[in-house]
């Protein structure tokens, strides 16, 4: 059974930074993808980025230069780098995992497995 649990949430003043981290269990993707996702209330989920096995990656173009997708294949454990940090990066944070090959894909239907997610609230 495919577990996927996020940490690394929290409180952080606007300009500060945080570190996301899902830790992957039962799930072997080492030939798919695994990407962060957010949702602000009263909002659609949103892709923010997206890694797979190839090292290829994407951002959303809201925070790209701000944001960094790794992955530790050693530890199955995805992260997300987030610098910079705006009160608009306020949502929860979701990992996704994918059971197909989808390139760094940023679309939600894309992926299949999904953590309980983690809460980032950035105050200016």
């Amino acid at each position: 059974q495919v577990q996927l649990v996020e940490s690394g949430g929290g409180s952080v003043q606007a300009g500060g930074s945080l570190r996301l981290s899902c830790a992957a269990s039962g799930y072997s993707g080492y030939s798919y993808c695994m990407a962060w996702f957010r949702q602000a209330p009263g909002k659609e989920r949103e892709g923010v980025a997206a890694h797979c096995s190839d090292t290829r990656t994407s951002y959303a173009d809201s925070v790209k230069g701000r944001f960094t997708i790794s992955k530790d294949n050693a530890k199955n454990t995805l992260y997300l780098q987030m610098s910079s940090l705006k009160p608009e990066d306020t949502a929860m944070y979701y990992c996704a995992a994918s059971r197909l090959w989808v390139p760094a894909s940023l679309r939600k239907s894309d992926y299949y497995y999904w953590g309980q997610g983690t809460q980032v609230t950035v105050s200016s």
